[in-house]
């Protein structure tokens, strides 16, 4: 998703969703509850592959989840630099984000791609504000906003 799109969200009926994302959903939950103490064990005990489990882990909250909570998931293109992950985070913090989960792929060709998910429930700032100053950083090529419930 391109820096002017504006991504839109979708309440829909647990129904209608492909047993893969019901089944991430479960997995989650096994997660939070501790009934589950691993992703391997949650994902082995609802019958769901890992990789499924990580292409919707960022993606499908239970509705209950996203009012109480602001999450925000952002997408990073990084220059692979000594440190470059922890500034950002450094900042992240600053504004009294809390950091859910993290994804970093191996870089290649001096580039690497960073997901990290955030709840920004007592941000003091805009999220255009926040992501603004992390563009800045020269090691930063871009910022995309994946998912959002602020």
């Amino acid at each position: 998703m391109g820096k002017n799109k504006e991504q839109k969200f979708i309440l829909v009926s647990e129904d209608v969703l492909p047993e893969a994302m019901k089944k991430t959903l479960e997995a989650k939950e096994l997660l939070e509850s501790g009934k589950a103490a691993s992703i391997w064990e949650a994902v082995r005990l609802v019958d769901l592959s890992r990789s499924a489990f990580y292409k919707y882990k960022d993606t499908v909250f239970p509705f209950h989840a996203m009012v109480k909570e602001k999450i925000v998931t952002l997408f990073f293109f990084l220059e692979d630099r000594s440190g470059s992950l922890s500034e950002l985070l450094r900042v992240i913090a600053s504004y009294s984000c809390n950091v859910l989960t993290i994804h970093q792929t191996i870089p290649i060709q001096g580039r690497a791609n960073v997901t990290v998910s955030l709840n920004v429930t007592d941000i003091p700032i805009t999220l255009e504000t926040l992501i603004k100053e992390l563009q800045e950083f020269d090691f930063v090529n871009r910022v995309e906003i994946l998912g959002s419930g602020a």
